[in-house]
């Protein structure tokens, strides 16, 4: 089954649950994932790398609003905290520091050999995007060229 029909299977639970705030936060990832999928021209066939894609988006979205939400609007911001600990269940697993370290070290040696932190990012961003957080990369890519 896709990541895209277990969110489907999601709203429909929370509607018969009458569980409002659920339904509203999954079905906005649903039309997301919808409006991506048309715009790529992938309507009939969602997969869940664009599924994944969205969903990191959301939660980038949801993170600023409630990052930006004023301290006095307490009821705005749990609406917020809400959104974003519901779309988090289904985010995909993000890789840990370790993971990272030992992918890089492993698969892209070579471009790390050359100390070129812009190479180096030119090259492994595509594999980890989505996958890894890019603070996180960061960090280590300039370890790694000391």
């Amino acid at each position: 089954m896709s990541k895209f029909e277990d969110l489907q299977k999601a709203m429909v639970a929370a509607m018969k649950a009458r569980d409002k705030a659920r339904k509203d936060a999954v079905s906005s990832i649903i039309s997301d994932v919808k409006k991506v999928a048309i715009d790529s021209g992938c309507r009939d066939n969602i997969g869940d790398d664009l599924v994944n894609q969205v969903i990191m988006k959301s939660l980038k979205t949801v993170k600023e609003q409630i990052d930006t939400c004023p301290d006095d609007r307490a009821e705005l911001k749990a609406e917020y905290q809400f959104r974003y600990d519901v779309i988090k269940e289904y985010a995909p697993a993000m890789m840990s520091e370790d993971e990272i370290r030992t992918m890089l070290t492993e698969k892209f040696s070579e471009v790390i050999a050359t100390k070129n932190k812009g190479a180096i990012m030119k090259e492994i961003m595509p594999a980890l995007k989505g996958k890894a957080d890019g603070k996180v990369i960061n960090a280590i890519v300039a370890e790694l060229c000391k």
